[in-house]
Order: structure tokens, then sequence, then C-alpha cells
């Protein structure tokens, strides 16, 4: 395939403003902060923006641009994530103690290859690279939803609860803050799935294939904040018969007793008046849908609800049917469903290392549908598939109810 230049300039474009996003999420943070990883299963920001670099320079640059100079390769060490073809790599709960290289470092590599990536685009002739540029493109915007996860976890373990940013202001949420809910109904039948076209895509969003489903409703809106109280009220985290067993070990395990951010009085016990948040320590707002939930808690909500947790080809159905009816779809929280999350039928994995990239992952984890409010703008699709493990709760996931 030979770009146009209308096309290089384009994804050029777009890419730069990728690459700037990212770097303004980190303009109101402290050289402190940097380096903060709060668990195992999140990544320090420095670390955030180099592994995205390290992205472009691995799988764009040293194979298509012969005239690079890449960086000290022991960074490949410090800044692979889980790709076994390019090599070993940190260990992901010690990527916090990556003090070097120092940020000013990085801010240099990143600078390095983005003129790399504009010389690459600008150039003509035959491009295999394009489709890894924009993969490469939609990668870091995964990343930049992550980094903002990752740092209101490393944030809500510290006493002082500080701010990411002290003008931060929730987003409005996307539904009617009077709005109870109603029920769609659809028919079912044998639908197709999974994605069609030439517009980009994950390769785990494909093949599209035939489901049949049968007749099923769906909630309107996402399930919210009051609704989860009168969960909490009722017990919800002391009766086991609405819980999976392995959810009902984490569950005690973990001591568990409301969603991941939710705070009570200063000593940590409710009532559950307040949320941490991006700004903060919050009212709680009973409107606003409920979040940071892990799927084995929005299993048993829906258990004790009397519904259940749609599939995620019900989800998917639904978003293409009922559009704008199907509130909260987009834009405010992703949504737990009910399906692990496996491989379509006769979906093959890339070849190489990039082809690491999803189908590895697809064993003992859930789909989640729609996008938060965290999502990068234009990053979000009705077949989009993210995934976590069913005890994972710091992301900014919510639940709808199906029947």
């Amino acid at each position: 395939m030979r770009p146009t230049a209308m096309a290089s300039g384009t994804l050029l474009n777009r890419l730069m403003a990728v690459r700037h996003a990212s770097e303004a999420l980190i303009e109101p943070l402290d050289t402190e902060d940097l380096n903060l990883q709060g668990m195992a299963d999140a990544s320090p920001p420095k670390w955030h923006l180099a592994h995205t670099t390290w992205f472009f320079e691995t799988f764009v640059l040293r194979p298509y641009q012969p005239d690079y100079e890449p960086a000290d390769a022991r960074w490949s060490y410090l800044f692979n994530s889980y790709y076994e073809a390019v090599g070993p790599r940190q260990p992901r709960p010690q990527r916090g103690l990556l003090s070097r290289p120092p940020m000013r470092e990085v801010s240099a590599w990143r600078s390095r290859v983005n003129a790399a990536l504009e010389r690459l685009l600008e150039s003509s002739g035959d491009a295999p690279w394009l489709e890894l540029v924009e993969l490469g493109l939609q990668h870091e915007q995964q990343h930049q939803e992550l980094m903002l996860m990752d740092l209101l976890d490393g944030f809500s373990r510290q006493p002082l609860e500080p701010a990411y940013r002290a003008d931060w202001r929730e987003p409005a949420s996307n539904g009617s803050d009077d709005h109870n809910t109603s029920w769609l109904a659809c028919p079912g039948g044998l639908v197709e799935v999974g994605h069609a076209g030439s517009s980009f895509h994950f390769d785990n969003e494909t093949p599209r294939h035939r489901v049949w489903l049968d007749p099923f409703q769906i909630a309107d809106r996402l399930v919210t904040n009051g609704d989860y109280l009168q969960f909490i009220h009722a017990g919800g985290y002391q009766r086991p018969e609405f819980w999976m067993s392995e959810g009902w070990a984490e569950c005690c395990q973990r001591g568990w007793q409301a969603p991941r951010y939710w705070r009570g009085d200063r000593a940590g016990e409710g009532p559950w008046r307040w949320e941490f948040t991006l700004g903060g320590r919050c009212p709680l707002a009973e409107h606003r849908p409920v979040r940071h939930l892990s799927w084995f808690e929005a299993d048993a909500y829906a258990r004790w609800a009397g519904a259940r947790l749609p599939s995620e080809a019900e989800w998917e159905l639904a978003s293409r049917t009922f559009g704008e009816q199907l509130l909260q779809s987009h834009g405010e929280l992703w949504q737990w469903t009910s399906s692990p999350y496996r491989p379509y039928p006769g979906f093959q994995a890339a070849s190489g290392a990039v082809g690491e990239y999803n189908g590895k992952f697809m064993t003992s984890q859930f789909v989640l549908r729609g996008s938060s409010q965290l999502t990068p703008r234009g990053h979000s699709r009705d077949t989009y598939r993210n995934f976590f493990p069913p005890a994972s709760r710091w992301m900014a996931a919510g639940l709808r109810l199906a029947r």
C-alpha cells in the first residue's frame, strides 16, 4: 500500500496531538509523583511515558528507520511491558523503583522519537509501518487513561488525600439526574457482532461473526450510587448467597465493604458519605453511576437486584439498536459484562512480537464494554473489548443490568 501525502499528514497530526496530550497529563504533578506506584497492577506516570515511547522505537523506528539511533539498549529491559519475544523486562511490581533515567532524559527521548516519527511519516514510498504507527497511537491513548486511573489509586493510599489537580471537576454525567430506570426490550435472534469495515480496530474485535441471542431486556442507564447504597444497607457484603465462591473469598479476604474509593468518616467506617476522586475527597453523589467495582461486586449486585449482567453480544447489539436511548453507553464508565474474555471464532493473532498485544490475555478475565469519562475522545466504539481480571476494581468500571 502506498500512502497519500494527505493520509500521512493526517496521521502525523493525530499522532503528535496524542503524544503531546500524554505529556500534558503530568503537568500538574510534582517530581515525587512521577515514580508513584501504589500497587503491583499500576505503573508510575514516568513509566507510562517511557513505555509508549519504547513501543514506537521498538516496533516502528528500529525496523523502518535505518538511520535512527535508539536509546540505551538497557532501557528496553526497563520499559518493555510484556512482550516476551522482545526480551526480559523489569518486573511489573518494581516499576516504581526506577528513579533512573530521570524524567528529563525520558522527555528528551520522547522528543527524539517524535522527530524520527515525523521524518518517517513525511517520507514517500511503500509504508508497511502505517498500521503500526496507528496501533502505537491507539496504544498510547490506552495508557493515557491507565495513567489517570493509576494516579487515582496511588493518591488514594496517602493520608493527605491529595488531588491530582486543584481545579479538577468531575465531568457532568451524560445521563439524566432524575431519570428512573426503564427497560429496553430486544427481540434477539441471529445477529452479527464484531468489527466490520476498514477503520481502526484492535485484533480482538474480529472476526465479525454470528451469535444467537434469546429475547432480553437491558436497563437504559447505569446503576447509581444510590442504587448501590441499598445493596449495602441490605447486607450485600455480608450475604454470600449473592456472590460467586471466588468472589466471596476475595470479599472476605480483602475486607470489602463498599466500592473501591468510597469513604466514611476519617476512621474509614461507614456511613458512606464521601468518594475519593482525582479532585480529592468529594461528597458521594447518589445520582451518579457507581464506579470502581470488581466484576464480583457487579455480579453480586445484579443477583441481589433480581437481574444479571448483559453478555458482551447483548451489550453490542443494544448499543447499535437503541443508540441514544441506551443512556451512558459511552463516555461514562466501562461496563462489566457476563462474558469471559475469549477469542472470537476464527481469531488469529498477528505474527511476531506485536501479536502479543491482546491474544495472550484471553483467559481468566472478563470483558467490559463502552468507555469512561477518562477515555480519550475518539477512542471508543461499540465493538471495543476492554478486559480485566474479575477481582480488579481500580478501573473506571460500573454496571448495567439485563434480564
